[in-house]
């Protein structure tokens, strides 16, 4: 079976910005062995692939590789993967693109303005778990404890994948910060997974409202130029700590030389949080498998 696949640039208004996503299509014969080997020779933060005929639900079957690993769910490959379905997959249609994850049916909606067309996905639901010492986490970022933002605690935020949410005061102190494993281990060794989620209300543009960074793990440290499932951790984070409605821009990729836009929207509806996060997408390259 032939394997058309897609590269696209995820959280971006234009080529060669946001974050890199493969999107390799009709995968119903490819084993995990053989995605995980596809992942790793891509070698972006995540790969996808997609089965040729939605299930009997409607929705896509879609899975999620790192270069490392199969992850239950990740943002941005859920915007590229929803948006190159209707592009390749079932051009003409309306309504969601509905992608079915280890975590279960997630629909991505469309939606067109005058910026051009943003993709919405509402993440799953978001569990907030422990919190985590200023001053270990600033050790293995490489800041100063008075660094962090005392207003609100460093926090763990899970759904599918777990990172933990850290509040900085200034943009220099977001700049600055890089993730040290070795510095991390003994924050590993308590449970804390080795994904950072960094944020500060300072912005390269007037027009943002938060800039952030998000490093992980995969064969060694990492960093995400935009980055969905962080932002839908931080739309729960905020919903937890006094605010009653986020609507958000948020820039990341700086740092990578890959400006990103990524935007987040979150209120509760009867006590339970509602968030969604949104993007454009760009085509940079189509292909084959061979």
């Amino acid at each position: 079976m032939p394997h058309p696949f897609y590269i696209l640039d995820v959280f971006a208004d234009r080529a060669y910005a946001g974050n890199q996503l493969a999107v390799v299509t009709h995968a119903d014969d490819l084993s995990a062995e053989t995605m995980q080997q596809i992942a790793a020779e891509t070698n972006y933060s995540e790969t996808t692939f997609v089965n040729a005929q939605p299930e009997v639900d409607g929705g896509y079957r879609v899975r999620l590789f790192t270069p490392a690993r199969e992850l239950a769910f990740a943002g941005h490959p859920l915007v590229g993967t929803a948006w190159a379905i209707r592009r390749f997959m079932e051009p003409g249609a309306s309504g969601p693109v509905r992608l079915n994850l280890q975590l279960g049916q997630v629909p991505v909606r469309f939606e067109s303005d005058e910026t051009g067309e943003t993709l919405w996905f509402r993440a799953p639901e978001v569990t907030l778990g422990p919190t985590c010492p200023r001053e270990a986490m600033a050790a293995a970022l490489g800041i100063d404890p008075d660094d962090i933002d005392p207003a609100t605690p460093v926090r763990q935020a899970a759904a599918g994948t777990a990172a933990m949410i850290v509040p900085l005061r200034s943009l220099s102190a977001l700049k600055r910060s890089r993730l040290n494993l070795e510095a991390y281990a003994p924050l590993l060794a308590q449970g804390f997974p080795p994904l950072t989620y960094l944020f500060t209300r300072e912005t390269h543009d007037a027009a943002s409202d938060l800039c952030v960074r998000f490093f992980f793990e995969a064969h060694g440290v990492r960093e995400d130029p935009a980055t969905g499932n962080g932002a839908a951790f931080l739309g729960a984070y905020l919903l937890e700590y006094g605010h009653a409605d986020v609507d958000l821009r948020i820039e990341q990729g700086h740092a990578m030389r890959r400006p990103s836009l990524v935007r987040l929207r979150a209120h509760k509806v009867g006590g339970v949080p509602e968030i969604e996060v949104g993007g454009q997408t760009v085509l940079t390259v189509r292909g084959e498998l061979v």
